[in-house]
């Protein structure tokens, strides 16, 4: 077991054990699952939070950039936000408590504070290993969350947004989602802020994709700007089934977002995109593990970063290929633009391949704004200011185009260029 010995606690792990020991009455649980809260916890007591000597957080210290945990959440109102998709499903958790009386067709929505109760998400509270703080804090504290079926065949006509609304303190949710096969759709899972009190979010999507299924699922992380956001996403990928991920990381003063994904389906394929924009003195990693488990499987992997002023940034992308898992074809790429000479980006790309008849590579490349670009601009009269973040702007939305969905291309675009102009 991966453990690391404290001498003493921070403030930021007393807060976390006071929280809990404070909470513990309150949190919804039958007698197993608070059995597995107080486990959770005491490993998190005697392991601290991680510190850099751990592998997989080696470029984010937790121990150390986590300075304070906030109180419990205050309410944020009773009311959802615009969807970021004009038409689209909208469910909302607002300041950590689900909207049960929301409808979707072809989707059953429930609570997954219920399930606590009863016990049946016991098993899915587990930790992924001895490493995985996100999983530990959430398992400890979460409370509620929507538990959602999508059923064999569904078709979503428009985008279902979850939306998941912040207004400071301490918000701990799930989302554990299984779809059918033959599902076709859209879902965004979106994170935001809306006030300026300091929050600390964890959430854990869990995610079954059936066979057959065709899922776009984008993660849109507007957190505040002293907030700290703990997210991981845990998906299955069916035989045959095709998900396009998109990440994307607009907000946020220390965020840890994780992805284990596992491909245990022939003829099933993965495509991720990412967008981490990155500016004052945050710090933002992005950590994907992907498991390629069964012949027959692909993958393609490309993430973007633009990275202001003294900010810092992580990519760490492993990509596993088992034994039997022959005609893996496993591409990944990470390219970042510094955009000052105080920023910092670091790249760990990895691959473990234990079958011999695979294509897999992955580069990565770090630079600046191309002069000839901008001096292209400036000469045609755009102040200088202006064509830098149009030449930023060009960068990322190479990567939001490949959705080709004309709507939700200019919803995310205009995610992208609020953050510009506020940053660059």
């Amino acid at each position: 077991m991966n453990m690391q010995t404290t001498n003493r606690q921070t403030a930021a792990e007393a807060a976390l054990i006071e929280a809990f020991n404070n909470q513990i009455g309150e949190l919804p649980g039958d007698g197993a699952v608070i059995a597995i809260r107080d486990r959770l916890l005491d490993d998190l007591k005697k392991s601290g939070l991680p510190t850099r000597r751990i592998e997989a957080w080696h470029y984010t210290d937790l121990r150390n950039l986590l300075r304070a945990i906030p109180e419990q959440a205050g309410d944020a109102g009773s009311e959802a936000r615009a969807a970021l998709v004009e038409g689209s499903s909208v469910l909302s958790v607002i300041q950590g408590l689900p909207d049960l009386k929301a409808a979707v067709e072809g989707v059953d929505i429930a609570g997954y504070a219920a399930q606590l109760s009863n016990g049946t998400a016991a098993d899915g509270l587990a930790a992924l290993g001895s490493d995985d703080a996100v999983g530990r804090i959430n398992g400890s504290f979460v409370r509620d969350g929507y538990v959602l079926d999508v059923a064999d065949g569904t078709e979503l006509e428009q985008p279902l947004e979850i939306q998941f609304v912040h207004a400071g303190g301490q918000t701990h949710t799930r989302l554990p989602v299984a779809f059918g096969s033959g599902v076709k759709g859209t879902v965004i899972e979106r994170h935001l802020s809306v006030t300026n009190n300091p929050a600390f979010v964890s959430h854990v999507s869990d995610i079954t994709v059936g066979e057959g299924t065709e899922l776009t699922w984008i993660i849109v992380q507007q957190q505040g700007a002293d907030d700290t956001h703990l997210g991981q996403i845990r998906v299955d990928l069916a035989a045959d089934a095709k998900l396009r991920l998109f990440v994307i990381n607009a907000g946020g003063q220390l965020v840890r977002q994780e992805l284990h994904i596992d491909v245990t389906g022939e003829g099933a394929d993965l495509t991720l995109r990412g967008i981490n924009l990155l500016g004052a003195e945050t710090h933002t990693d992005v950590t994907m593990v992907l498991g390629h488990n069964v012949p027959h499987t692909g993958s393609t992997e490309v993430i973007r970063n633009v990275v202001f002023d003294r900010a810092k940034g992580v990519f760490q992308g492993m990509i596993r290929v088992a034994p039997d898992a022959q005609k893996t074809d496993a591409k990944m790429a990470c390219n970042t633009l510094l955009m000052s000479d105080d920023a910092e980006f670091s790249v760990k790309p990895e691959l473990e391949i234990f079958a011999d008849d695979v294509q897999c590579g992955h580069g990565a490349t770090v630079a600046d704004i191309d002069h000839n670009h901008l001096y292209y601009l400036m000469a045609r009269g755009i102040p200088e200011n202006k064509a830098r973040a149009m030449l930023v702007n060009a960068f990322v939305a190479e990567i939001v185009e490949e959705l080709e969905d004309e709507a939700l291309v200019e919803a995310l675009e205009g995610v992208i260029s609020a953050w510009l102009e506020k940053h660059a």
